[in-house]
């Protein structure tokens, strides 16, 4: 049994413990937050001991891994301290909101062989994971178009909003991550125009953006389309779909279940679609711990790691620098 520590117990951090805690070849050792009564109830549910610091946990004997989901603002350190004493990582996205941060976070591991997963975690969506196995059996030919939708069924609150680094960073990387997956190479140019339309107020006061696309083109003339928003009345619309030379695949939306109803005043009524990225993906985040326990016991690095993090990252610099500037940028100019 592979032993995990959670840090931080926030709500995808309390989400991980139970999954780790319900793992058939992990168990969570220990959990630790800032806020020791949130810590105190994960701990009370899973059995694990809480400790008090994360220099606790990474001078615990018994604890073999970690998985930091505190505050972007502690991700770097962590994993750097991490690393130092050997225990493999799983970091939740971003490693941080400074590029800079990150290419010396970069500098400071290189070398190092302890396993570093990062939590792109829509890589480990069954439909998605299909699209992308399709695209290596060659069932599509030559990939040309990768269109991401991707919009939240609301504005997250106003607090997390302030701390999240803006859309780029906190939602759309993981965008930047599915489709630099899907495309298999690395998009080179980067065109992105964004919109205050869901509550323009409270964008204009944070400096940020609710609604945008996004444009990306590889050296090999490869495209990538995404689209983002923070409202989507009608639940949590997340599609990927890959145009190829000898066809078409699509990951479709998830819904409570598969049946639709057809009657003579109307056609294909069906449930909602679900409404939380936890609900979502749930059969991708236990993949995704499923993946991290395989990285340490066969010693095989993590198929997300820690370069596929920053060069989502690289990707969010560009597209930010391109609403900016009102240009299209090559991902050269920031990296």
């Amino acid at each position: 049994m592979i032993r995990i520590a959670v840090l931080g117990c926030g709500r995808i951090g309390a989400m991980h413990a139970y999954n780790i805690a319900a793992h058939p070849r992990a168990t969570l050792t220990a959990v630790f937050d800032i806020n020791a009564a949130v810590a105190t109830e994960v701990a009370a549910k899973t059995g694990a001991k809480v400790l008090d610091s994360v220099a606790a946990v990474l001078a615990d004997d018994e604890v073999d891994a970690v998985l930091i989901a505190t505050s972007t603002d502690t991700h770097a350190d962590i994993l750097e301290a991490c690393v130092a004493v050997g225990k493999p990582v799983l970091c939740e996205k971003p490693i941080d909101l400074s590029l800079a941060r990150v290419n010396a976070c970069a500098a400071k591991i290189a070398g190092s062989a302890v396993p570093i997963q990062l939590g792109f975690v829509r890589r480990f969506d069954p439909g998605h994971r299909a699209v992308r196995k399709a695209i290596e059996a060659g069932d599509l030919g030559e990939v040309h178009q990768v269109t991401i939708t991707s919009r939240d069924p609301g504005l997250a609150p106003e607090a997390y909003l302030k701390v999240s680094g803006g859309i780029f960073r906190d939602m759309t990387i993981h965008d930047f991550d599915m489709a630099r997956y899907m495309l298999g190479e690395e998009p080179v140019e980067v065109l992105a125009t964004a919109s205050r339309l869901v509550d323009p107020a409270l964008m204009e006061q944070l400096g940020d953006y609710d609604t945008l696309v996004v444009t990306m083109k590889t050296a090999s003339g490869k495209q990538a389309i995404i689209t983002n928003s923070r409202r989507a009345t009608y639940g949590y619309d997340q599609r990927v779909e890959v145009l190829g030379s000898k066809g078409m695949a699509i990951s479709e939306n998830r819904r409570p279940h598969g049946m639709t109803l057809h009657k003579a005043d109307f056609t294909e009524q069906a449930e909602p679609l679900l409404n939380f990225f936890i609900e979502r993906y749930s059969e991708a985040f236990d993949a995704e711990i499923d993946a991290f326990v395989d990285a340490i016991e066969t010693g095989v690095a993590p198929e997300v790691g820690f370069e596929d993090g920053r060069l989502a990252l690289v990707l969010a610099e560009a597209a930010m620098k391109s609403v900016a500037e009102g240009r299209m940028v090559r991902t050269s100019e920031v990296a």
